[in-house]
């Protein structure tokens, strides 16, 4: 059967995009699922933007991730890369252009270079140094027995949590991508890893690059210009990153008023 099979035609080689994101109108439905993970999500994120994605465990953050990244198919809508649809791409080319920090790290088998270099079998020695030095790895790594030579069987304890989202976060920055989409970045990272991933985002912001951070820790959103606040899978707030903070201050003192006036009536 498989033989019979036609083998999908190879895509056009488009140039290195502009680091802007559309998304029209997307829904994404789970296998099997009566409602959709996403509901009618639209927004646009322009060169030289951070846009921080706000909400609770299960909002849709992670599924809003992977579909940026063309990793879970759109029920409707589409999803627009350098102004191109994400299937346009070689999906190796697409991979080259795009930094993904995963919310739960894995590690595979291999030197913690192949690592950083996403397991090529011959990494760029000098763009692996940089990525590491970008995530604050540099000297974590050079403290180990091997330094990068270092060999991990993915989760084989030798490194700590926070270890182990560093070197992550180097295989994010590795080889200068355009677009960075980061899960929940600094969940196991120190004062100074905090600091590094937001060093980070400001110079990929002054690059004409852009970052997408999903999170709900306020120390993540420091360098976002846009906050966008999702809840159900729908977009409940889209704006300036303050005004967005504001309004969400101001809801929750008008509920907590409106409890105080209730006890007392």
């Amino acid at each position: 059967m498989l033989d019979k099979t036609p083998l999908l035609p190879a895509a056009h080689a488009l140039p290195q995009p502009h680091a802007n994101i559309s998304v029209a109108g997307v829904s994404v439905v789970a296998p099997g699922a009566k409602f959709p993970t996403l509901n009618g999500v639209s927004f646009y994120l322009g060169e030289g933007e951070a846009l921080g994605v706000i909400g609770k465990s299960g909002s849709g953050k992670t599924t809003l991730a992977r579909t940026l990244l063309g990793l879970t198919p759109v029920a409707a809508g589409e999803v627009r890369f350098g102004g191109a649809t994400l299937d346009q791409y070689d999906p190796d080319a697409l991979g080259s252009y795009i930094g993904y920090l995963p919310q739960n790290v894995v590690l595979f088998s291999g030197t913690i270079a192949e690592n950083i270099a996403r397991m090529s079998t011959q990494p760029d020695d000098a763009k692996v140094v940089e990525a590491a030095r970008r995530a604050n790895a540099h000297d974590i790594i050079l403290s180990l027995p091997d330094g990068y030579k270092t060999v991990v069987h993915g989760d084989d304890g030798q490194l700590s949590g926070g270890q182990r989202q560093r070197i992550a976060l180097a295989r994010a920055f590795y080889g200068d991508p355009v677009l960075l989409i980061l899960d929940e970045p600094n969940s196991a990272l120190d004062s100074d890893g905090s600091t590094a991933l937001n060093l980070a985002v400001r110079e990929f912001k002054a690059a004409g690059r852009a970052v997408v951070i999903m999170t709900h820790r306020p120390s993540a959103i420091s360098e976002c210009d846009r906050l966008l606040v999702i809840e159900a899978g729908r977009i409940k707030a889209d704006g300036p990153r303050d005004e967005v903070l504001k309004s969400m201050v101001s809801n929750v003192d008008s509920i907590k008023k409106s409890l105080a006036e209730a006890k007392t009536s």
